[in-house]
């Protein structure tokens, strides 16, 4: 896999955020409101805060109703990487006694907020280092691990485990869901294995490398320039002749799919999903926060049933 640098969520505290209410409208998602289908909050239940709504989500659904939460990004159509912080977040932050952050340099945002509420006891969970991914030789690493389901199963246990420690007394239910959980994982684990036995050494071009480790897991090769999505993640513009090499992928139809970051569009990827269109090459749009109305296994099924069935043809 091509290396690429990570392109980081990183909050713009201002002046202006920081005098703002704790009231005050922002990104966060509290799991205080109830969901359809899912149990009310108990009075005594763990504050939780997670980077965004993903590990949110991974919570609640390991808690239940035992777990209060609150989901720093929040929405689909906001670019997690120019996010902007405010005093609700560090309000709640201070609070909670379980933290679930990304790593790898993806919301380093969440370390300094944390230190600055001077909350020292709360028990952080960073996905990266429970993934144990490193680094390739002479590369960086793809934070992006939330797309790794093997990487997930682990975050439940110690999700559960971070909860048991806040409130022992329902140690059951905590490690039951976190079962119940990564069972629903194992189909999207097969998912990729049928992909991988039908595809597997079929090229793909991807804008950025967010959907990496699920491509990579179903057998499929990235041939996008290194240049090219790295410039993306970074922010930065592309070159004329690295944007030509990676049109060329679509108008020379050298890949079976495009894999795209749907959440962090801009014109040079917007030209790069314009030339697979029209060359007839699926685009699989895809994000970084969880869609409104999904949750993780729901978003990740329809992820790899879409990846599926653009290869399919």
């Amino acid at each position: 896999m091509p290396a690429s640098s990570p392109r980081r969520l990183a909050p713009l505290i201002t002046g202006a955020s920081l005098v703002l209410l704790a009231g005050c409208g922002g990104s966060s998602d509290s799991g205080s409101d109830t969901a359809a289908g899912q149990s009310p909050v108990s009075a005594s239940a763990v504050a939780v805060v997670a980077s965004t709504n993903v590990y949110g989500d991974i919570v609640k659904q390991i808690g239940g109703g035992k777990v209060d939460i609150t989901s720093i990004i929040s929405d689909p159509d906001q670019d997690p990487h120019s996010y902007e912080a405010n005093t609700q977040n560090q309000l709640a932050l201070s609070k909670a006694k379980v933290v679930v952050e990304n790593g790898g340099g993806y919301d380093d945002f969440i370390d300094r907020m944390l230190k600055s509420s001077d909350n020292s006891s709360a028990e952080v969970i960073n996905a990266v280092k429970v993934s144990g991914k490193t680094a390739p030789a002479g590369g960086e690493l793809n934070e992006h691990v939330w797309y790794d389901f093997p990487t997930t199963a682990k975050l439940a246990d110690r999700i559960a485990a971070a909860l048991t420690k806040a409130d022992p007394d329902d140690a059951a239910t905590f490690t039951k869901n976190a079962g119940a959980f990564k069972a629903k994982l194992k189909p999207l684990e097969a998912k990729e294995a049928r992909i991988k036995a039908g595809h597997g050494g079929e090229p793909i071009a991807i804008t950025e490398p967010v959907p990496l480790y699920l491509t990579e897991a179903s057998g499929l090769v990235n041939k996008t320039p290194e240049e090219f999505s790295e410039a993306i993640e970074e922010g930065d513009d592309v070159s004329p002749r690295t944007l030509q090499e990676t049109l060329a992928l679509f108008t020379d139809k050298k890949v079976q799919a495009l894999v795209y970051n749907d959440q962090t569009s801009g014109p040079q990827t917007e030209k790069v999903e314009q030339a697979a269109k029209t060359a007839g090459i699926p685009v699989v749009p895809v994000t970084e926060t969880l869609p409104e109305g999904k949750d993780y296994i729901g978003w990740m099924t329809a992820n790899v049933d879409a990846l599926a069935s653009a290869l399919g043809k």
